[in-house]
Order: structure tokens, then C-alpha cells, then sequence
């Protein structure tokens, strides 16, 4: 079929040359000047002239362009070739031939209407293909681009030519005050972006794309939010790189547009080299490495050339999972043991630590999800507070260089069970400080998107379900972060950390749940409240309003990274914390969770009902900018 297509446009191309230059001929009364004799000479001429444009053609390779696809390059390589061969004929027919019977204006208009009939060829060819794949399509959702740059153009194209679209692009909006009000590829730039959502609203557009990826992610969170408030509309985004475009159809890098664009800060990406020094050639242990943050920091890992990575984590399927990724990305180039075992069980982690005597431990087995551990507060005190006691004691013995705790913005004057659980944690690694020769660190961050029982994918669950979304409360306030970003920030912690310190994160703004709902609903082309109802189901048992990255009296300090910093805690005596662990082993034994609570309260001074923190931030929590402002001058 290739070489039948070049076969018919080659045989196309002839027969308007023909055409040409009878037409030139007739026009310019050259049969009526010239005796019929000179027909033989005309005939010879006719095929150097011939002989001359195509091997011009055959040179710069016309035909082997495909004209569907064709931009400027192809047809200015057209022209190319024409002006060459015309410009060869006519030096041979001056110097070899016996004598020139087609003048040079005549010769010039045979080029012209030549390249004319040809460039129309193509063109007609180039519309019939459009046109075919647009009419096997089922183009029925009306839809706008969002930028009518590159990007965007190629997207239109390509919207354009595959048959299984569903879309008819209708208009473009762009800040290019060139563009605006004119057309570019057939279709109408309708405005600047700041006016879109007002003139989509308007054209009853029922589709969005953003095809802006050179845009940084403040100017990208500030057009999908204006964009959002669309009733009716669904939009996608290309990614913010163009990365991957240069290897498959940009159509293919369409997404969702997901939670994390509407955060209102850029991801966090860190030097990778601090890490790179920190563990490469090392032995790596992560506890609970099968979990949503575990297996993160695993795939992080090794990327950083360790000699060794050994996952412990107590339910089986999780580290499989985590176990089989490693070994089909990695293969034989990566050391790797996977041990199922409960932290809980001390003997069982001290054989681990002497069969494979890692220099750095990364501790993320924990129970988390806050209502399950205030229904089980004993299982949350065996499992978070004893079983890092067990692995933090276990470290120590085998001369571990690096321990490094996942803690939780939830232990910041907590209300919970699981949030004063981890304090707990955070406090037996205080209390090894000028004990032991391990670094101990902790690590404190906010609520991780994506993770297991994280709230959007059960949002998005909703949404797909027809609803309704629950929310707890409406006030609701968190900080979030990635899970990829979760996980640098521990390595780099470990990286950073020589004593005893406990690093928190800049999350920027804090983001109310609400507007999170409200937001996801919008950007799946539903309504909130009359497609998708937001149902407030009330604070669950330990909730509080809204979290706190820091404890409140304490003085922090930036590291040499602008989005860490260390808080300052004054160091607990080994004593001290075994008089507060000596309480809890005497609350579980009366397995009460009443006598825990009470246990709690004791061991933990800033551990308060999360009934007596909500009223009193009931009403501040309603503008946000007072919650970031209490929580985020102090590192910023």
C-alpha cells in the first residue's frame, strides 16, 4: 500500500506537469509560432525538462513523506525540489541542447502551475483523510482546549484524527494576545484564560482540557480551581512536563485531573545526592514495608544503590506485593530478603537484627487508622508504643547507625489514642539520647494521599458510586502530602539527622475536606449538592478539627533544605520514660480501655479529649488562614 500510495501521487504529479505545460504552451501561442516540424525538438525537450524535475523529486525524497502528517518542513522541501529541477533543465538546455524553444517566462509559469497543482493534491488529499477518520469517529462531546500552544495543537490533531475520539474541539483559550479572537488550525482562540470559565458556561462546552505543561504548578492549581466552579464540566490535564510526550501521542498523557493539582503548593522534590551519600552500599531495614508509606520508601531505596534491603512486615500479601515489584524492576541487581514478622514479638526482631546487622532502620509498622484504635486503644499501645520500643531496644544492641521514625502531625497535642501512641514513640527515641551510639530520628508529617484509608480514594470511591461523599464535618482542616513526598522526606531526614532530632515538613496551606469534596465532584463534570450530595456524618471518635505540624511552645530551626525544619524537644531521661511505659503495661494488664485512656492522659501531658480541643477551635477553624497562620509562621 506505501508504495502504491507514492506509485498513484508520482503518476498524479506527472500528468499535472503534462497539463502545465500544454496549457503554458497553448497559452503562449507557441504552437502558432513554431512550424510542426519543431514538434520532435518540443518532445525532447519535454522529456529532459521531465527527466530533470523528477530526479530532483526522487532527490530530496518527496515521496517518501507521509502528507497527512505533513508540516512546513515537507512542503517547503516541495518547493525545493521544483525550483532545483526547473533550474537543471534550464542550464542543460542553454549549454547542451542546440537551442532554447521554451522561453524562460514560460518555463516559469509551467513551475508554478506545477507546484500549485501539486501543493492542491496533497492539501485535497490531506482534508479527505481528516475527513474520513473525523466521520468514522463519534464526535459528540463539545469540548475546549486550554492553551493553544504547542501542546494544545498537537492534542487538536490528534482529538482530530483518531476515529475513536469523541470529541469536537470547539474553541481554544489562550493569553496570548496574538492569538485571542483569531483562529488557529480552523478553530476559534475565544479569549484569554481568565475568561474561560465564564465563556465556556456560555458555549455549553461539556469537556476541558489543559494543555498548558509548561505552566508551574502555582499557575496550574490557580486555572483548575477557577475552572472547577463549571457546572456540568469534566477536565482533564496533560502532566506539567513534557517529559513523556516525546515518546507516545500526547492524547496518551491525558489525565484525570487529580487532588494533588488543586493543593495550592508545587510537589516537593529534593537533592537526591545527601540521600545518595546516606545510603548507598548500606543494609536497609524498613519495618512495615509492605504499607502504602513502607513500600514507597522501599521503591525509593534503591534507587539509591544500597548493598542490601531487607522488608519486615507482619501481613504477608502487602510484602509480597512490594517483593515482586522490586524483583521484576530490579531483578538480580538488587539484595533483597523479605521477612514476615510482628514487631510486637522482641526475640523475633532481635534475630532479624543479628542475622542481617543493618546500619539503617526505617520504622513505619504502625496502626494508624484513628476510630479503629480508640475501639482497641490496648492493640494500638502493644503494636505502635511496644513494638517500637522493641525495635528502637533491638537497634541499640546491634550498633544500628541510623533509626528513623514515621511519626504523624497527630501527635501534636493529640486527641486521639493513635495519635498519643506515636508522641509515645517519639519520646522513647528521645529518651536514647546520650544512651546509645545510634542516631534516632523522627519524622513528622501530614496526612498522605492515596495511602491506605486516606480520604480521597474513598471520595473518588463515592463519586463513582453516584454518592453520596461523607465528611466527618464540614470545618475540617489537614494538611496533605504525597506519597512519594512522604517518603523523601524521611530519606532526606536520615540524611540530614545526627541526634535525637524530629523534622516537620513545610506543607504550605492546610485544606479544608470540604473544598477537597467539592472540588473532586466538580472536576468529574458532576454538581455538587445536586448530582452528588455531600453528607456530614459528624467527628469520628479521636478527631479533631484541625492538625498541627508543631508542638506549640517549642522553637524550631530550618536545615540546609528550605522545606525542613527541626523542632527542639528537651531530652526525656531513660527513668523518666520507663516510669510512663510502666504505667501502660499496668493498664493492659487490667485491659480496660478506659484505665489506658487514663494511662495515656498520664504519660502523655499535651494528650487531651478531642471533645475539649474542638470547641474551643470550633470557631477558629472556619478561616482557614488563622489555622496556617498558627501552625505555619513559626517556619515561615
Amino acid at each position: 500500500m506505501k508504495f502504491l500510495r507514492s506509485f498513484l501521487l508520482f503518476a498524479c504529479d506527472s500528468a499535472i506537469l503534462l497539463a502545465a505545460t500544454l496549457f503554458c504552451l497553448v497559452f503562449s501561442h507557441w504552437f502558432h509560432e513554431n512550424l510542426p516540424g519543431r514538434l520532435l525538438y518540443l518532445a525532447v525537450h519535454l522529456m529532459v525538462m521531465y527527466a530533470c524535475v523528477t530526479i530532483s523529486q526522487l532527490i530530496f525524497r518527496t515521496y517518501a513523506s507521509l502528507w497527512r502528517y505533513a508540516e512546513s518542513r515537507e512542503y517547503m522541501t516541495l518547493l525545493l525540489a521544483a525550483f532545483f529541477g526547473f533550474l537543471v533543465y534550464e542550464i542543460v538546455a542553454r549549454t547542451l541542447m542546440s537551442r532554447v524553444i521554451i522561453s524562460f517566462i514560460t518555463l516559469t509559469a509551467i513551475g508554478g502551475l506545477w507546484v500549485l497543482g501539486m501543493l492542491l493534491v496533497r492539501f485535497a488529499y490531506r482534508l479527505y483523510r481528516n475527513h474520513v477518520h473525523y466521520t468514522k469517529g463519534n464526535h459528540q462531546v463539545s469540548a475546549a482546549i486550554v492553551g493553544a500552544g504547542s501542546a494544545g495543537l498537537q492534542l487538536l490533531e490528534e482529538l482530530r484524527s483518531n476515529h475513536e475520539s469523541k470529541f469536537r474541539v470547539e474553541c481554544f483559550f489562550d493569553d496570548d494576545p496574538a492569538k485571542i479572537h483569531k483562529t488557529v488550525h480552523g478553530i476559534r482562540v475565544y479569549g484569554s484564560i481568565a475568561q474561560a470559565p465564564a465563556r465556556l458556561k456560555a458555549l455549553g462546552i461539556r469537556h476541558v482540557f489543559v494543555a498548558i505543561p509548561s505552566a508551574n504548578e502555582g499557575r496550574r492549581h490557580e486555572i483548575l480551581q477557577s475552572l472547577s466552579k463549571l457546572e456540568n464540566v469534566h477536565i482533564s490535564t496533560l502532566p506539567s512536563t513534557m517529559e513523556l510526550i516525546d515518546r507516545k501521542p500526547i492524547r496518551g498523557q491525558l489525565r484525570e485531573v487529580q487532588i494533588e493539582d488543586l493543593l495550592g503548593r508545587p510537589p516537593i522534590v529534593m537533592d537526591p545526592a545527601p540521600v545518595d551519600a546516606f545510603l548507598e552500599g548500606k543494609t536497609v531495614m524498613v519495618t512495615g514495608g509492605g504499607g502504602s508509606i513502607g513500600s514507597e520508601l522501599c521503591r525509593q531505596i534503591v534507587k539509591h544503590d544500597p548493598r542490601k534491603l531487607i522488608i519486615v512486615d507482619i501481613y504477608e500479601n502487602n510484602a509480597y506485593d512490594i517483593q515482586q515489584e522490586l524483583l521484576y524492576r530490579y531483578g538480580g541487581r538488587l539484595d533483597l530478603s523479605v521477612e514476615i514478622a510482628s514487631v510486637r514479638d522482641l526475640e523475633r526482631i532481635r534475630q532479624l537484627m543479628e542475622r542481617y546487622r543493618p546500619n539503617v532502620v526505617f520504622h513505619a509498622a504502625a496502626h494508624k487508622h484513628v476510630p479503629l484504635m480508640e475501639v482497641s486503644p490496648q492493640e494500638a499501645i502493644r503494636n505502635n508504643v511496644f513494638g517500637t520500643l522493641n525495635v528502637v531496644r533491638a537497634a541499640n544492641e546491634f550498633n544500628v547507625e541510623k533509626f528513623l521514625l514515621i511519626s504523624t502531625d497527630k501527635a501534636v497535642n493529640p486527641t486521639s489514642v493513635m495519635g498519643a501512641s506515636k508522641r509515645l514513640c517519639e519520646m522513647i527515641l528521645q529518651s536514647m539520647k546520650g544512651y546509645s551510639t545510634t542516631d534516632y530520628v523522627a519524622v513528622r508529617f501530614g496526612n498522605v494521599l492515596g495511602s491506605n484509608g486516606s480520604v480521597v480514594p474513598l471520595f473518588k470511591r463515592q463519586i463513582a458510586a453516584g454518592g453520596p461523599v461523607t465528611v466527618t464535618d464540614k470545618r475540617i482542616i489537614r494538611y496533605f502530602m504525597t506519597i512519594p513526598e512522604a517518603a523523601q522526606l524521611v530519606l532526606q531526614a536520615g540524611a540530614q539527622a545526627r541526634k535525637n532530632e524530629l523534622f516537620v515538613l513545610n506543607m504550605g496551606q492546610p485544606v479544608k475536606i470540604l473544598d477537597l469534596a467539592e472540588n473532586l465532584i466538580r472536576l468529574s463534570g458532576l454538581v455538587p449538592y445536586r448530582d452528588i450530595e455531600i453528607v456530614e456524618t459528624g467527628l469520628r471518635p479521636g478527631e479533631k478539627l484541625y492538625e498541627e505540624l508543631l508542638i506549640a511552645s517549642r522553637d524550631i530551626e530550618q536545615t540546609e533544605n528550605s522545606q525542613i525544619f527541626i523542632e527542639r524537644q528537651p531530652a526525656i531521661s531513660p527513668r523518666e520514660m520507663e516510669q510512663k511505659l510502666k504505667l501502660l503495661r499496668a493498664a493492659l494488664e487490667e485491659n480496660n480501655p478506659a484505665a489506658i485512656r487514663r494511662a495515656l492522659h498520664e504519660a502523655v501531658p499535651t494528650f487531651h479529649e478531642p471533645e475539649e480541643v474542638n470547641r474551643v477551635q470550633g470557631d477558629e477553624v472556619e478561616v482557614p488562614a488563622g489555622t496556617a497562620s498558627r501552625t505555619t509562621a513559626k517556619i515561615g
